[in-house]
């Protein structure tokens, strides 16, 4: 969830739960766009050069957040930009709170791993070990491993037709893995990588079945208090809070407050609110081995398929012109109205965290390589993602027959493990990618719709028989297309 753009480490950065976790390894920028450089005279200290870019991204309204960014173990930046809640007039800060989305994930991978330690789950154990009743034979053969890879073909839950009744209301673990339990599985268990919330969903099940408390009991006590993790939780209820921020999203009229979500329904996958300097804290845990062994974070940070770990991205990569690759670890998420990124540089203590709550998502993944580019003292370029300012007026909405809409609708694929799904709704059009909720369009033309909220568009293409064969996916400067395959 990255800019919208699928690549083998990036995916299509929709609302709710952004859950395809984008790595951009490739953050070297040609050498003519190094020239045109925003980075600051040398100087200017780094904490100048940090602050200064990433107030551009949120004078362009690209980032509405708060930062950190560390240094050899050492903390250069510490801000919030922007509003936390518009109606109270609240500004964002370092303990700030936000829905951090997948982020979530890192955290249950690492409580089934302290688990692990304590003999009470094996990696190797299967789902019907621990949950006998689980319907599906299929499924009950899945092991936590492949639960935790994404290796385990589980089909994504937020995208079956019986979400959108329940996103709003809440929902036990038992009620969440009924969703998608009696279906097929995408693929045999162990052969590919598919990035599915379905997994993290049924983990967190396992977690509450094998130690008789809830999930965010087990954290707190696991996970957050030997982490000294002082404002990381799991509260589905959200009780009222005056450091929480409150998310929004881009609409034609303005921001908006963003859609409603239970907070119960992204559970164990991407429910947790945390802040920058909490993150930072977690990040420093994982130097040492107070909360996970030095096997148990070997495991969570070893990739298993397509660079994914155990809730993590990792990969090496070289950054800039720089002659050497680096080790990163990342991870990014989205939530109705809240956008994350936690990067980590382990061999010369770097991090960043982003966490924005106005559904940033692209904005996110440009700023995330600026900033590591920047502490490795590598040229930047200005922000590249378009965004049209808030409370621009759109054009002229364009009325599209419901009758030619219905001609949209289906699967579109952009790679095998990245599709976009179209369905027509009180003669709207909606598009939903893979792992993501989906997003309201308005018709800019008959064949072309932009995204609410989000900087990019679908157009629709016919083949030689005049039938609707191709989808293309339009975001800064680039047009991929997807055939249809449903």
């Amino acid at each position: 969830m990255k800019n919208l753009l699928p690549s083998t480490r990036s995916s299509f950065c929709l609302a709710l739960l952004g859950l395809l976790a984008t790595a951009a390894p490739a953050v070297a920028q040609s050498p003519a766009a190094a020239s045109a450089t925003a980075a600051a005279k040398p100087a200017v200290s780094l904490a100048q050069q940090l602050d200064d870019y990433v107030q551009l991204y949120a004078q362009a309204g690209l980032f509405n957040g708060s930062v950190l960014v560390a240094d050899q173990g050492r903390v250069v930046l510490q801000k919030g930009y922007g509003l936390a809640d518009r109606a109270a007039g609240t500004l964002n800060a370092p303990d700030t709170k936000f829905r951090i989305g997948s982020l979530t994930k890192q955290f249950t991978a690492a409580l089934v791993l302290k688990l692990v330690e304590q003999g009470k789950l094996k990696l190797d154990g299967r789902v019907g070990d621990y949950l006998p009743d689980y319907p599906s034979a299929a499924g009950r053969a899945l092991t936590l491993h492949q639960l935790l890879s994404h290796t385990a073909g589980l089909p994504e839950y937020l995208a079956q037709p019986a979400f959108a009744a329940v996103s709003t209301t809440p929902q036990t673990p038992t009620q969440l893995v009924a969703i998608f339990a009696n279906l097929p599985l995408d693929f045999a268990p162990g052969t590919q990588h598919k990035y599915s919330n379905s997994n993290y969903i049924l983990l967190g099940a396992i977690i509450e079945k094998v130690t008789g408390q809830p999930y965010a009991r087990v954290f707190d006590a696991q996970i957050a208090r030997p982490a000294k993790l002082r404002a990381t939780a799991y509260t589905p209820t959200e009780p009222a809070d005056a450091r929480r921020a409150a998310g929004y999203r881009a609409t034609p009229a303005g921001i908006a407050p963003a859609a409603p979500i239970n907070m119960s329904v992204p559970f164990a996958a991407g429910a947790i609110t945390s802040t920058v300097a909490d993150l930072y804290r977690w990040n420093q845990a994982l130097l040492g081995t107070k909360v996970l062994s030095a096997t148990s974070q070997r495991l969570l940070f070893t990739p298993v398929k397509d660079n994914y770990a155990y809730g993590w991205m990792v990969f090496k990569a070289r950054i800039g012109t720089a002659p050497d690759t680096v080790l990163i670890q990342e991870h990014n998420g989205a939530v109705n109205g809240f956008a994350s990124y936690l990067v980590r540089v382990p061999q010369r203590q770097q991090c960043i965290v982003l966490l924005d709550n106005h559904s940033n998502r692209a904005g996110l993944a440009e700023l995330r390589r600026g900033l590591l580019r920047l502490i490795n003292h590598q040229p930047v370029t200005p922000p590249s993602v378009a965004a049209a300012p808030a409370g621009t007026a759109p054009s002229a909405p364009v009325t599209v027959p419901v009758a030619t809409l219905n001609t949209y609708v289906g699967v579109y694929e952009l790679n095998p493990n990245f599709r976009i799904t179209v369905r027509q709704r009180d003669s709207r059009l909606f598009v939903q990618a893979t792992g993501q909720s989906e997003f309201e369009t308005d018709a800019s033309s008959p064949v072309l719709f932009t995204l609410r909220g989000v900087p990019a568009q679908v157009e629709f293409g016919k083949n030689e028989k005049g039938e609707v064969a191709h989808l293309y996916l339009l975001q800064s400067g680039r047009r991929q297309a997807a055939p249809r395959v449903e």
